[in-house]
This record gives structure tokens, sequence and C-alpha cells, in this order.
């Protein structure tokens, strides 16, 4: 029979204390350790949630080092083109709570940074995150209030980075094509088309 967890006090009588580690280990702004990882990461998650109460995750990566540190409690996240969803900055605009979580290839720790976050334009603070002379359209720019090291299990356990554990891609159809199965009037063969030209020409 299932049974809904549906308070504080019941969901921690089921896996017990925190430990004194993971509760301390919770910093309030970013130290040199935390800045190192930001600067080899190439890739982050970024949550937020809308008016209407859901949850989203949203991929940014680019370029080891791509998330400006602005100093100890502020980052700067470039918007890069994109198929202007616009989820995350959607979201933005009416709650302005985020979560990051950072990865480093090759390194099964991660780094989760949570914050507030506002959309931020202006070629002055945008031209460092410049590619090839293009700025982008905008930026989100993040108060840090935590941020902690997380330890490596989850990378272990799902063996993310091991070559032997790599699916290959012809493993799935095709982008397109499984655009085509879930969209009414899409052409696998166009989808891709477009898709592979946006790769090639419009990543910035």
């Amino acid at each position: 029979m299932n049974e809904m967890v549906t308070t504080e006090t019941d969901l921690r009588s089921r896996y017990g204390e925190t430990s004194r580690l993971a509760a301390r280990k919770q910093l309030d702004r970013l130290d040199v350790h935390a800045r190192r990882f930001i600067e080899l990461s190439p890739f982050l998650v970024i949550s937020s949630h809308g008016a209407d109460g859901l949850g989203d995750v949203s991929p940014k990566g680019d370029a080891p080092g791509f998330v400006q540190v602005l100093d100890d409690r502020t980052l700067l996240i470039p918007d890069r083109p994109g198929n202007n969803r616009l989820d995350t900055l959607s979201n933005l605009m009416t709650n302005d709570g985020v979560g990051l979580l950072f990865l480093v290839p090759g390194v099964c720790e991660t780094l989760r940074v949570n914050g507030r976050a506002r959309v931020v334009t202006g070629d002055d603070l945008l031209a460092p995150t410049a590619v090839r002379g293009r700025l982008p359209t905008a930026g989100v720019l993040v108060a840090v209030e935590e941020v902690y090291l997380h330890c490596a299990k989850a990378l272990v356990r799902s063996k993310l980075w091991e070559d032997d554990h790599r699916v290959e891609r012809r493993t799935l159809p095709s982008l397109g094509q499984m655009l085509a199965d879930q969209v009414d009037g899409i052409d696998a063969g166009d989808a891709d088309a477009r898709i592979e030209d946006s790769l090639k020409n419009k990543l910035y």
C-alpha cells in the first residue's frame, strides 16, 4: 500500500538527522574552491519556477568559465540563442528564486548554488561574455545566498563519465524524428535539417 508523506516531521522521521558536515558545509558566498569549480565548468542546469507553481530546469553550456564570477556573491550567466521559449527568463519575471548545479567533465562532485536572480541587459555588463564578437541578448544576474559542494554518489552510481557507459546516439531516433512523432504536421527530415543548421550557424 502506498503512503504519501505530507509533513516535514514525517519525512525527517524516515531519514534521520542531517549529518553535521552536511549542515555545516553550506556557505553564504563563493569561496576559492567554488570559484575554481565555476571556472572549470562548461555546463550547468538552472532551476526556476513561475507564477503557475510549476518547476523548470534548463541546461546552459559553453566554454569552461562561461559563467562570470563578478564577486563573492554575484554570478552572471549569459543567455545564448535558443528556441525562444524563454522559460527561465519568463519565470524570473514573477519569481526570482533559482538553483544552479555546476558540472565539470570527469569530476563526480558537483557545485550547488542557490540565490535570487534577475534578467539584465547592457553592453558594458555583458561585454565580457561575448563570443566571436556577439553579445548575448540578455544575462541572468544571480545574487548568491547558498553555496555548497555535493558529494559524488549520484555521478558514481550513474557512471556518467565512464566511457563504457556512454549511449550510442543511434540508440534513439533523431531529434527531428522524435518531434515528428510527437507533433502533428512536423516533417522529420525538415526538422533535422533545421536543427543541424541551428547547431552549425546559430550557437551565438
